[in-house]
């Protein structure tokens, strides 16, 4: 018996006109060539895009009107106009590039090699049993631990170095990377595996195959959460003797009391944090397209 018996489809070929006598629909095409299903997907993108827009609008209105109205005196909260200014000196001492860049690296290395830390360590203790009863409390002991903790023992170990940095941001990614690939593969479903199992696939093909694809979800939920954790731990990395980076510009400017440098730094570290975020997301999508 054929798959076309098994699913109930004609074995006759139908062309378009034959299609068309019948009444059906023809996929993928509105008949002008277009693809009705893409064009509301841009669509919905667009307002999506919008609306996420509007608070972010609304805030930087009340900023205007708070400090124009001398409600926050200029060494509290600068205006937006003091905000930009300062990011145009910036530019043109050629500086602020250099701490987006140099902490960008910074994050982007501390990010890759905690991910994939996380990863082997979640495959180990959610795979094997004997893993998880040995090192899962000493796991769970250490992410408690607070990120400043570990300043002094890098710099004694490492030195002050970028090492040490990039150290520290991965220390920050590790963790939620290993906890959401740890927790799903536990709660991967047994009998898909024992299925996989019966028809051969053991080891690392029935990990790759069956058991990873099943918790491709919330493996990205935990890079994402490891990305915001490393521009968290960023801050931290950075007091650890550094001349550049947005951190330092954060630390500096709180020495010098330069108000209008902190802001510019912290709107920085949110735009730049929520850029990946978004880059993050489009391999997500892909991903659960692929895999899931």
């Amino acid at each position: 018996m054929s798959a076309d018996h098994l699913t109930g489809r004609s074995a006759v070929p139908l062309s378009k006109e034959g299609l068309a006598s019948t009444g059906s629909p023809l996929t993928g095409s509105d008949g002008g060539g277009r693809t009705p299903g893409r064009t509301g997907t841009a669509g919905r993108r667009v307002v999506i895009i919008l609306l996420g827009l509007v608070v972010p609008v609304l805030i930087l209105l009340a900023w205007h009107l708070s400090t124009a109205s001398g409600f926050f005196r200029p060494s509290q909260l600068p205006s937006p106009a003091s905000v930009l200014a300062a990011a145009v000196d910036l530019v043109e001492r050629g500086q602020l590039a250099t701490h987006i860049l140099i902490s960008t690296q910074r994050v982007v290395l501390g990010f890759l090699i905690g991910s994939v830390l996380g990863v082997l360590a979640g495959a180990l203790l959610g795979l094997s049993r004997i893993a998880d009863v040995l090192l899962t409390p000493t796991v769970g002991a250490l992410r408690a631990v607070p990120s400043l903790a570990w300043v002094p023992l890098l710099v004694l170990w490492i030195g002050i170095n970028e090492d040490s940095k990039v150290t520290l941001i991965s220390i920050g990614a590790f963790f939620p990377v290993f906890t959401t690939l740890y927790l799903g593969l536990r709660h991967v479903d047994r009998n898909l595996v024992e299925a996989a199992r019966a028809f051969g696939l053991n080891g690392v093909r029935l990990l790759t195959t069956v058991q990873l694809p099943a918790v491709v979800p919330a493996l990205f939920s935990g890079l994402r959460l490891a990305l915001a954790q490393s521009w968290l731990f960023l801050v931290a990395a950075e007091l650890i003797a550094s001349s550049m980076g947005l951190g330092f510009l954060l630390t500096d400017s709180q020495q010098t009391g330069r108000v209008d440098r902190i802001i510019l730094a912290i709107i920085l570290l949110a735009v730049i944090g929520k850029t990946t975020d978004a880059l993050l997301g489009v391999a997500e999508r892909w991903a659960v397209r692929r895999w899931a």
